[in-house]
Order: C-alpha cells, then structure tokens, then sequence
C-alpha cells in the first residue's frame, strides 16, 4: 500500500487522475485498488487490517454508527466548521448543520469516554480528531472543554498529531 504525496502539478497529470479524477489530495495506491477521499481511505485501510482493530466488523452493531460517524465527519462537521472559522452563514439549503449543532452531537457521541466508542479508539476518531486538530492548526478551538479534552487525548497517543 503506498500513499501518494506530489505536487500541484503531479495532481493534473493524467496519470495521477487515474487514481483521484479530481487531482486533488489524499489519494491511496494499494496494488490495483486505488482509494480517494479522506473517510473511504479510512474506511479502506481499517477493513483491511482487522487486526488493527480501527473498525467494527461488519455484521457488528456499532458498524452503522461508526459508518455514520465517519460520514459525519465530513458531509457536516468539516463543512460548518469552515463556515464557522470562515465567518460564513450556514445555510440550511446547503445541507448541513450549523457549527453549534455539529459540536452538540460530538459531544453527543463522545458520551463519557475518552473516544467516541468508550476506551476503543477506531478510524472514527482518526476523522472526527483530525477536523478538530486542523482547527487548531490554524488557530482555532472549539470552546467546549470536553471536546478539547478529547482533541488533547488524541494528540497524546504515541502518534497522534501534535499541533502548537
């Protein structure tokens, strides 16, 4: 399996939009499977290593929230979280949640564990961590003190994303 890393320009390249037809970034090479998108590389890299133990089986009861939760991560938090640092106004027509409400239902999902499945850590939290430690790259947090708490666990895995 081979992650792909080029510049700009490598994006355009006809070979590399065999792989993501939208020239952009990440974009996952594993033999002849090629994997766009941040949750289904996600998605793809956890069912391939069940060993990892980064998702619910299939057949398990959790998998729809956790497939739901990855989902979340981009179709509504990411979205009202740069209307929120951008200063734009969430628009209901465009199909996700305000800001306000995206951080309610984290703190929602969270419950009382240190991860959004109780002590087990899964690519979940690898999608919904990394909106949040990208808000605070730029300078941004969330202002709710359990989900920062959560972002700080997260960074303090052996490799979790140390941001500041």
């Amino acid at each position: 399996m081979k992650a792909r890393r080029s510049s700009l320009k490598e994006n355009k390249a006809p070979e590399f939009l065999k792989i993501n037809p939208a020239g952009k970034l990440p974009a996952l090479v594993d033999g002849a499977a090629r994997v766009f998108e941040n949750a289904a590389i996600c998605l793809y890299v956890a069912d391939k290593y069940p060993q990892a133990k980064l998702a619910p089986k299939v057949d398990a009861p959790e998998r729809g929230r956790y497939l739901s939760l990855l989902v979340y991560s981009t179709s509504q938090l990411e979205p009202s979280m740069a209307d929120h640092m951008t200063g734009t106004k969430t628009l209901p027509q465009r199909g996700w949640t305000s800001y306000s409400e995206a951080l309610d239902a984290m703190e929602r999902e969270l419950g009382d564990g240190p991860y959004l499945f109780g002590d087990w850590f899964t690519a979940a939290d690898v999608m919904i961590g990394s909106m949040f430690s990208y808000q605070r790259m730029l300078g941004g947090k969330t202002g709710r003190p359990k989900l920062e708490a959560y972002v700080d666990r997260l960074a303090a895995r052996p490799k979790g994303l140390k941001v500041g």
